[in-house]
């Protein structure tokens, strides 16, 4: 039904009232979550990069377990380029798919060694050469390290934005593209995180907290969970996320 009724949605709202949309749900948002941030520890980009290549499929309070020993051990970019391959597994391994992640770690630091003289690059195309690094992993560390807008495309943000109607698109650079002409540049960084915030503590992927959620009347999805007060509230989760 919910479906049908954000199908309806697209069809029926002109470009324009959905950009008008998408800007006054970002204001709402921004008014709900204002301190909305990156939930991965970092101090540097080289520790945000990767903690970011930790976090895929795994949860933000994981990684931020892990990475106080892996940042200890490896200070700098030459300690992961020359790092013994079954340590680091063994740190890692409780994020999951710890070989491969260990696999784009080191590999990532010996192409930032060799390629870009043991400096993080700072521009888009380069991060995505790296061993490990898509325009997912990319745009966290340079909205987040670097302070250029970016659209952070995970699985929280894909199923959030086609639930608000923006977009029918599954192809998460299509999806990119697609939001980010509805909001400003400037906004994209923080968006994401009030989005992703949003998926985790109230718009849920299986029964979101209709009922209290402050984007209920601008939403074509809304419906889609319950809608009492009392019911809805009980689904709202709070941080960290385990």
């Amino acid at each position: 039904m919910a479906t049908n009724v954000a199908g309806r949605q697209r069809k029926q709202e002109t470009q324009l009232g959905l950009v008008r949309r998408a800007r006054k749900m970002n204001r709402i948002l921004a008014d709900t979550y204002p301190d909305a941030h990156c939930e991965l520890d970092f101090r540097n980009p080289l520790e945000l990069l990767v903690a970011t290549i930790l976090s895929a499929q795994c949860t933000d309070k994981r990684v931020n377990m892990v990475t106080p020993h892996l940042f200890a051990k490896y200070p700098d970019v030459e300690a992961y380029a020359a790092a013994d391959r079954t340590e680091m597994e063994e740190i890692i391994r409780s994020t999951g798919f710890f070989r491969a992640k260990t696999n784009s770690i080191i590999g990532m630091a010996q192409t930032v060694c060799e390629r870009y003289r043991g400096e993080v690059p700072n521009k888009l195309k380069d991060l995505v050469t790296l061993p490990g690094v898509g325009r997912k992993t990319a745009n966290v560390v340079l909205g987040n390290a670097f302070g250029v807008p970016g659209l952070t495309v995970d699985t929280h943000f894909q199923r959030l934005v086609r639930r608000f109607a923006w977009t029918e698109e599954t192809d998460p650079v299509k999806i990119e593209h697609v939001v980010g002409d509805l909001l400003p540049k400037r906004e994209w960084t923080i968006f994401s995180h009030r989005v992703i915030w949003h998926g985790r503590r109230i718009c849920h992927a299986r029964r979101p907290a209709c009922g209290v959620c402050p984007l209920a009347a601008l939403c074509p999805s809304y419906g889609t969970g319950p809608t009492s007060e009392k019911e809805a509230a009980k689904l709202v989760r709070s941080g960290p996320f385990s």
